[in-house]
């Protein structure tokens, strides 16, 4: 804790200490190389401290949506594109379906519970994710000279996406669904230059620059809103 503000630290096999701030609240993360002694470290954040506070009053002004009930006349976004919600009865299979650029309807047994209906929506978000990542993986491939060997979605709390750089594999989150296509091809693209450079150093933002210019852009527009829930945040 220095300056009122809770700092976690990580000590990690590396040459040059990092500093991240993470949403949705700001949290401080400091990862160390292993032999970096707790005092150097006090004095690295304390150096810091303008630069941490000014990146957490960033996201204290963040939008964020409120958790959601699943009820007819809410906000619901897809791909970057708000919506409202209509509940209705499902007849035979429960399911959702856009009826126009502006509606979402989410169709379940008369029954249905809060739960079921959350159920209901992010198995749809899950199929429309999992069904635009593949052809993004194919293009980005031979472009990066990467080979993705697997890859997954998962409901994640503080990423929008991993890589395992050993295994070849990367995970996207769930709620990458309700960004823009370009916002998922950006973490696409992030996890596949992981591939290529483990550490988010000079080297891995000089790749980002190479095959997306304007990366920092989008990524400010991914950040625009972020969607709370009450079991997962940011």
């Amino acid at each position: 804790m220095i300056n009122n503000i809770e700092i976690e630290v990580i000590h990690k096999d590396i040459k040059n200490i990092h500093l991240s701030i993470h949403p949705p609240k700001g949290r401080v993360r400091i990862a160390t190389p292993l032999k970096m002694s707790d005092e150097a470290i006090r004095l690295f954040a304390i150096s810091k401290l303008s630069w941490i506070k000014k990146n957490q009053k960033h996201f204290d002004e963040q939008k964020r949506q409120s958790p959601r009930e699943f009820l007819s006349g809410e906000s619901h976004y897809f791909l970057g594109q708000r919506y409202l919600l209509k509940v209705k009865e499902a007849k035979d299979v429960q399911r959702v379906a856009i009826e126009n650029k502006k509606t979402i309807n989410l169709y379940v047994k008369s029954d249905h519970s809060v739960k079921s209906r959350e159920r209901v929506m992010t198995k749809w978000y899950r199929q429309e994710l999992k069904s635009i990542i593949p052809n993004l993986i194919a293009k980005w491939e031979p472009l990066l000279k990467v080979e993705v060997k697997d890859w997954g979605v998962k409901l994640m709390k503080t990423k929008w996406g991993t890589c395992n750089h050993q295994e070849q594999r990367i995970w996207i989150n769930l709620e990458l669904a309700k960004k823009s296509v370009r916002c998922i091809e950006y973490i696409i693209v992030h996890e596949m230059i992981h591939l290529i450079e483990k550490d988010h150093n000079e080297n891995f933002k000089k790749l980002m620059d190479e095959y997306i210019p304007n990366w920092k852009s989008i990524r400010s527009k991914l950040n625009e809103i972020i969607f709370e829930s009450k079991h997962w945040n940011y």
